[in-house]
């Protein structure tokens, strides 16, 4: 019996024994830029990676696609047209840029189950039929309303507008974004489009009318006390990151409108027509007081009679009935219900059970059995995990659990079949990932790089691991490219650092040598046979705490806490290895050195430094999969066996058979000569 049969097992954190990993979806109208990358995709594919690892590969999806519909795509494709810069048809323009995001993806090792869109592919198939279940489904509860709103129509062009060729100044208080469309803003704020403040038509540029049209409503503020007691459970939850309750909590308050104090003599002449309210006078120094609506009705009401009134206002954040239809032609078909055809769904509330869509048509491409995907989606044992920016919480936070929750009763596609309601999921909201110190995006003044620009300058390995370390849980954070945004003298001065390359030298430098020195030591010693020898103590016990504050970290999807601690414990494992060797080499120089003494000294060093090689490329294989996956082939193990958490990880004869086992070695490749497994970028070689 060794020392290791008395080791304690570490502490492993529970898991879900099926999991959904999201990442968005992109607009069809641009290609990716670093947000994109560095704020969503990078980090959830790190996380997917990690759970295959963690419960099996055959137990994960990870599930995108293009956002095929949505103004922004309306209005891209128009402008291109009128420029004379693209031909073809709108569907054709969208392919091309899902093509362009997809080679992207792929680049930069983002392993998506399935990447396909909302109308293109089989999920495109897929998701027109859940769109349309979905919609009935709500229908049936009694949770849809139609209601006839005022829509913006250019009277210049004759032609209504879509939500982006529509814009104005947001009119949610507090909000100072300039850049607000129909019936959101670029911060994530939703408002009746008759709010809008300052409206005009990208058209013609001139003011557009207000003209009802017939629409689908889903009765938001019916889920109100849903949403508090929601809000609750998030907070009482260590897992969720703080952004998230917080954000909405923001739309839980009554509906409020603020009138400047300059206007109150005004307001009180009116106070007799409006419905019943509580006016809350202005904090000092506050400029605005409050009047305090029971109901989101009775506040659009009093709105109607202010504005019909001549009296400046902003309305507050509150839940609104949330649009699920609209007219424009390019969209998913919404279904006939009472007579109401010709409709299509508005792309936000599609785009919030697409996710279920890809996961139905990555199920189908695995050949799962037809219903498979409720294992992911409706099984108490099972998790979806939906990484996001923080703009778009107020979809997926406050709008999609009320969706969800009004479909409890049922089964979302056989209304025959005994309840299986969807689960409410893990949102894993990111802060900004800021250019510098900008926040930037293709509808702002500081235009943003694409993904794929950035790999002119850098390594997918080296901007992967930046990514991952930057925080974006916890604040928002400037990434800071140095051919970006230093200046030119800056850019051109060999002593001013370039801040993404600091991760990049953990892996060129350190990771590089560990899994260097221990190749190149099987060849020059052991003729490229590893020992199966047992690890120290030592090294067992630097491993397993390691692999429990890994694990648990990954659990609170502190993406940012698990680069900090592979730094500490790459260096930690490359010490152990260079003091370790450094006594092997002085005992073999003694005079009386024994050469079966130094051989042993020299196995056990090395079978230390392989099994915590091991456990670090095990770690570091959903950071930089490519080179971690090219350790293990030099390494000649099965990598399904090397890259799974279902062992102890007492000794490397745990990745061995058993032929293996008995004869004491384990065949290794021979490394070439100054071979790396992490290279520098070539600009970085000048």
């Amino acid at each position: 019996m060794t020392s290791l049969d008395n080791a304690a097992s570490f502490t492993r954190a529970p898991w879900p024994t099926r999991a959904v990993v999201t990442a968005g979806m992109p607009y069809g109208n641009k290609p990716l830029h670093f947000g994109h990358i560095a704020g969503v995709f990078v980090p959830a594919d790190a996380f997917a990676r990690f759970l295959r690892d963690r419960i099996g590969p055959r137990n994960v999806r990870f599930v995108s696609g293009t956002d095929c519909y949505g103004s922004p795509i309306n209005e891209g494709y128009r402008k291109l047209v009128e420029e004379g810069r693209f031909e073809g048809s709108i569907a054709d323009y969208v392919m091309a840029n899902h093509q362009r995001q997809r080679d992207t993806l792929r680049a930069y090792d983002v392993s998506l189950s399935v990447y396909e869109g909302s109308g293109i592919g089989h999920a495109g198939e897929v998701h027109r039929a859940l769109s349309d279940a979905f919609i009935r489904r709500l229908h049936e509860r009694g949770v849809l309303h139609r209601r006839s709103t005022l829509q913006f129509y250019d009277p210049e062009a004759s032609t209504f507008l879509n939500g982006r060729q529509v814009l104005g100044r947001c009119p949610v208080q507090g909000c100072k974004s300039e850049h607000a469309y129909a019936d959101e803003c670029d911060l994530g704020h939703s408002y009746a489009p008759e709010d809008l403040i300052a409206p005009r038509s990208s058209l013609t540029g001139g003011v557009p009318e207000m003209r009802p049209v017939d629409n689908w409503y889903f009765d938001l503020p019916a889920f109100r006390d849903f949403l508090l007691q929601h809000a609750e459970r998030l907070e009482a939850d260590p897992l969720t990151r703080a952004i998230v309750p917080q954000a909405l909590r923001e739309f839980l308050a009554d509906p409020i409108i603020y009138v400047k104090n300059e206007n109150r003599a005004a307001f009180d002449e009116l106070r007799d027509s409006l419905p019943p309210c509580t006016v809350v006078e202005a904090e000092k120094g506050k400029q605005s007081f409050e009047a305090v609506f029971r109901t989101i009705d009775e506040r659009d009401r009093a709105r109607d009679v202010m504005r019909a009134a001549g009296l400046r206002f902003r309305t507050g954040k509150a839940l609104v009935p949330f649009r699920i239809t609209g007219n424009i032609e390019w969209g998913v078909p919404a279904p006939t219900l009472e007579g109401v055809e010709g409709l299509t769904v508005w792309c936000w509330p599609e785009s919030l059970w697409a996710p279920i869509s890809f996961t139905i048509a990555a199920c189908d491409a695995q050949g799962d059995t037809e219903g498979a995907w409720r294992d992911f989606w409706c099984d108490p044992d099972a998790a979806v995990y939906q990484f996001m920016g923080q703009d778009n919480l107020y979809f997926y936070g406050v709008v999609q659990p009320a969706l969800f929750e009004a479909l409890r009763d049922g089964d979302l596609l056989d209304p025959q079949a005994a309840p299986r309601p969807l689960r409410q999921t893990r949102l894993v909201a990111n802060h900004h990932v800021l250019l510098g110190s900008k926040k930037a995006s293709s509808s702002s003044a500081v235009k943003p790089p694409t993904a794929d620009e950035l790999l002119e300058h850098y390594t997918v390995e080296q901007l992967r691991a930046h990514f991952l370390a930057l925080g974006l849980d916890q604040r928002s954070v400037g990434f800071k490219p140095k051919p970006f945004t230093a200046s030119e003298a800056e850019r051109s001065d060999p002593r001013v650092a370039d801040p993404v390359l600091k991760e990049g030298a953990l892996l060129t430098n350190v990771y590089n040598r560990i899994a260097r020195s221990c190749l190149y030591e099987l060849k020059k010693s052991f003729a490229c046979r590893l020992p199966v020898l047992d690890p120290s103590d030592a090294a067992v016990a630097e491993a397993h705490a390691a692999l429990a504050s890994y694990d648990d970290l990954m659990h609170r999807t502190s993406l940012h806490g698990v680069m900090s601690l592979m730094d500490e414990f790459l260096r930690t494992v490359n010490k152990r290895w260079a003091d370790g060797i450094s006594q092997v080499e002085a005992q073999a120089r003694a005079e009386d050195a024994d050469e079966g003494a130094v051989r042993a000294l020299r196995s056990q060093v090395l079978a230390d430094a392989v099994y915590q090689l091991w456990v670090s490329t095990l770690l570091m294989h959903p950071v930089v999969p490519t080179g971690s996956e090219l350790i293990c082939e030099y390494l000649r193990f099965d990598p399904a066996r090397f890259f799974s958490w279902s062992h102890e990880f007492r000794s490397i004869a745990e990745l061995c058979d058993q032929d293996e086992r008995d004869r004491g070695w384990h065949d290794v490749s021979e490394l070439p000569p100054r071979f790396d497994f992490f290279r520098k970028h070539a600009s970085q070689l000048k």
